[in-house]
Formats: structure tokens, sequence, C-alpha cells
């Protein structure tokens, strides 16, 4: 049974290196649980297996116990019917069931001490399965947060950087282009203008003079009259 202790050990030093290799801790966890619960199961048959055996041991010794003072009862009747023959027969098989006895006795002892043993490994390994689940649990936590720290410093090792600066000074020029361009264009269209269009504005600023010039002759003549 000292294999269950191996298991036990194995399992502790691949869990403290998990996060140094490759392979993805939460996956891996889970199959190290995997194979702790086959262990386990094993472990749980063999353990059936010898309890079996400490119960066949104690059955043959009560039986032989049983036989040897059964034996002796009869020896005893057949004294008190003067029936010394079978009595020494009765007391020669006693001998024989209690050395069979003692045996299985011996037997039954030692086979106990064993099923107490490995069920104390058994136990073992369910109180290690245990603490490896909420290790688990602990560690998944932590992978998981690892994982989404290493997503956030690769985001943020390019946020505010040159990409996004360059960025930004790109489409600065373009709106400096654009209203230079904007700018440009209303400055042709107003040296575009011909010299009809320019004459016309000085006749319709005449007009508009002289329509002037009319309402206050006007309004003068009314004051002298």
């Amino acid at each position: 049974m000292g294999l269950f202790k191996r298991i036990g050990d194995n399992i502790r030093a691949n869990l403290n290196s998990l996060l140094d290799k490759a392979e993805d801790p939460v996956k891996m966890l889970e199959q190290y649980l995997r194979d702790m619960e086959e262990d386990i199961a094993d472990a749980e048959v063999a353990v059936a297996k010898q309890i079996a055996v400490v119960k066949r041991f104690e059955g043959s010794y009560r039986d032989a116990q049983a036989m040897v003072e059964k034996r002796e009862a009869q020896a005893v009747q057949a004294l008190e019917q003067n029936r010394e023959d079978l009595a020494r027969k009765a007391l020669e098989d006693k001998k024989i069931h209690a050395a069979k006895a003692a045996d299985y006795q011996e037997q039954f002892e030692r086979a106990r001490e064993v099923a107490d043993n490995l069920k104390k490994q058994l136990q073992d390994m369910k109180d290690e399965f245990t603490r490896m689940q909420a290790r688990k649990a602990t560690l998944v936590a932590r992978a998981e947060a690892a994982k989404a720290q290493k997503e956030i410093n690769k985001t943020m090792s390019g946020f505010g950087k040159d990409t996004a600066r360059k960025g930004f000074e790109r489409m600065e020029e373009k709106v400096l282009q654009f209203e230079a361009e904007a700018s440009a264009g209303q400055e042709l269209r107003s040296a575009s203008k011909n010299l009809d269009d320019e004459l016309a504005e000085l006749g319709n600023g005449a007009g508009e003079i002289d329509d002037e010039l009319q309402r206050l002759k006007a309004k003068l003549q009314e004051k002298k009259e």
C-alpha cells in the first residue's frame, strides 16, 4: 500500500509545478483528480477483498472454536454415561479443532491488521483527494486570474502608445487638410468673380444710393411746404 502514498506525493509535486509548464493547468488539474478517483476506486476494491478475507478467517475461527466447545461437552456427556472410549475420541477431535481454531485466529488477526492498515491508507487517499479538490478550486481561480492579467497586459502594451498616438496625429492632419482645402475653395470662388459681377454689384449699390437721395429730397420738400 506504499503505492498510494507515492501517488499522493507525485500528485502534490505535479500540482506545485503545473503553472510552470506549457499544459493548460485547469485541464491538467481535472485529469489529476480523475486519476485520483480511479486510484481510490481501485483501493476500495482492494480493501473490500481484504475485508472478505478477514471475515472468512473469522468465520473459520468461530466454527473451529464452536467445535472445540461441542466436543468437550460431548466428552463430558460420554463420561457421565461411562463411555470413556467415546469421551477419548471426542477429546482427540477437540484437540484437532483447537489447533485449527488457533491457526484461524492467528490468520484472522493478521488479516484484520492488514485490513485496518488498508482502510487507513484508503481514508488518507480520500482526505488527500478532498484537499486536492479544494486546492484545485484555488489553483483554477489563480490560473484564470493570471490568464486575465496576461490578456490585459497584452492589450495595455499597445494602448496609448505609438499606434494610437500616431493614428490621432494622422487624423488631425487630415482634418487640417480638409479645412485648408475648404478655405482654398472659398478663396478660389471669390477670386473667380468676373468684372461684370463686380460692376453689377457697384450698379446695385448706386441704385440704392439714388433711391435714398430721392427719399431725403422728398422729405425736405415736405418740410418747406
